[in-house]
């Protein structure tokens, strides 16, 4: 968004983003698609599953009872058929869905914050501006999946992370500039559009995504376990 104030202009005068919608969601579908037929879900899983038997295999030297070995060992290969099934999933519905539903959720707080301050709250505008916003997002999305077909790993994001990925917890995480852009974006469009005061709006935003990047924390916190 080269001119974000001229778009968020016509987001108040118009609160038109239904074409605009469509788009990221249909984009953000296809890059999950093209993460599936690229091989890169099931690349990286067969390898992840070929890693776990070596290790089930090895863990069972001298086990005489090799039928529980067998059966293990296909249990583990269930599991690596099951987890490149979700992937799928994951990379062509979740994505797109937890896309929408975060502009849903994102709009309904601000809708209640507008209301707060006195302001007329316009949820057609509110959405418009997350939307707009969320072409961000998606340039992430991008980055992210261009990152994860050159290292050959799904667990590639946008984050400072990628500059420490051995550290656990890794904090890095918390800092994603393209949800920084996002936000800020937010908050500009809640300027332009009167939603919102730019002092209130900044606080607002500056909270939200304060909030977002302690979850990614969280999630990195969870994931060293």
């Amino acid at each position: 968004m080269a001119a974000p104030r001229r778009v968020f202009s016509l987001v108040e005068d118009t609160g038109a983003y239904g074409w605009a919608l469509v788009t990221l969601i249909v984009l953000t579908t296809l890059m999950g698609y093209v993460k599936v037929q690229t091989g890169l879900i099931d690349t990286v899983i067969d390898r992840q599953t070929q890693a776990d038997l070596a290790k089930l295999e090895k863990s069972q030297v001298g086990v005489v009872d090799r039928v529980k070995l067998h059966d293990q060992m296909e249990a583990k290969r269930k599991e690596g058929s099951f987890n490149k099934t979700m992937a799928r999933l994951g990379a062509m519905v979740a994505a797109p869905v937890s896309l929408l539903v975060s502009f849903l959720l994102i709009a309904s707080v601000l809708y209640a914050v507008v209301a707060m301050t006195g302001r007329k709250p316009e949820y057609h505008t509110l959405m418009g501006i997350c939307v707009y916003a969320g072409f961000m997002t998606l340039l992430g999305y991008a980055v992210q999946l261009g990152m994860m077909m050159y290292y050959r790993r799904l667990d590639m994001d946008t984050s400072l992370a990628s500059l420490m990925p051995d550290a656990h917890p890794n904090w890095l995480a918390a800092i994603d500039p393209f949800s920084i852009w996002f936000w800020a974006l937010v908050a500009t469009g809640l300027i332009v559009t009167r939603q919102l005061g730019k002092r209130t709006a900044i606080a607002m935003c500056v909270v939200l995504c304060l909030i977002g990047a302690g979850g990614r924390v969280a999630l990195s916190m969870a994931q060293s376990v």
